[in-house]
């Protein structure tokens, strides 16, 4: 799952006409890099959720035998946040675990190394090193273990394998953050998770897109 309903606040004015997913690096959208690194992954089955300017994205991308996958939109009539957003999916998205990732990055991640989920975690997540505007970082890592933040905390990717059941107590059409679950799933000791090395960028500001596009350093 690619999730890209969101508004884009930070991203404003470029985001009060055009869908933050459909931004352009390189001349490409960034919805289009992930959809790409995915299907040379392997990935061909693909759901994508659709709000703020939803219609633009489903314009852009059809049904995805442009890019040798299969899409199908969940559709949402007001952003239901990430966790929401994925709980409102799950009926797209089977029963076995599933990647999710957000629209709004631009990686190098090889998603055929993500692995599985044990049978005792409810998600397996990519943690990154801490960017220059993230500098406390999200969680810690500890011999393939997700803790709660330490000193040496990392920055959760947005890229992870879940579990259907770390949403199972969101009711449909209702808005929650992916975090809150994390959280919750990291205390009782079900989150796996490991560390990206290479190049990975929250392109969440107009700053950061002209500084990818230009070729420059991303310092805010």
């Amino acid at each position: 799952m690619i999730l890209a309903a969101g508004r884009g606040e930070r991203m404003r004015p470029l985001t009060d006409f055009i869908p933050k997913p459909l931004l352009e690096v390189s001349g490409k959208p960034l919805i289009v890099w992930q959809i790409e690194s995915l299907a040379n992954s392997g990935i061909r089955e693909i759901v994508i959720n659709v709000a703020h300017l939803g219609e633009k994205i489903v314009e852009r991308l059809g049904n995805g035998s442009a890019y040798g996958v299969e899409i199908t939109y969940s559709k949402e009539e007001k952003a239901l946040e990430t966790a929401g957003g994925i709980a409102h999916a799950l009926k797209l998205l089977g029963s076995e675990p599933f990647l999710a990732v957000n629209s709004d990055i631009y990686c190098d991640f090889d998603y055929s190394t993500l692995g599985e989920i044990s049978d005792s975690d409810l998600a397996r997540i990519v943690l990154v090193d801490n960017p220059p505007h993230h500098p406390e970082g999200d969680f810690s890592l500890d011999r393939g273990k997700v803790l709660q933040k330490s000193k040496h905390a990392l920055t959760f990717s947005g890229i992870g394998l879940y579990r259907p059941e770390l949403f199972s107590g969101i009711e449909d059409g209702r808005p929650a953050k992916l975090g809150i679950l994390l959280k919750e799933a990291i205390a009782e000791g079900r989150v796996a998770g490991f560390r990206h090395e290479g190049t990975w960028i929250d392109v969440g500001t107009p700053e950061r897109l002209t500084q990818l596009n230009s070729g420059g350093r991303i310092n805010s």
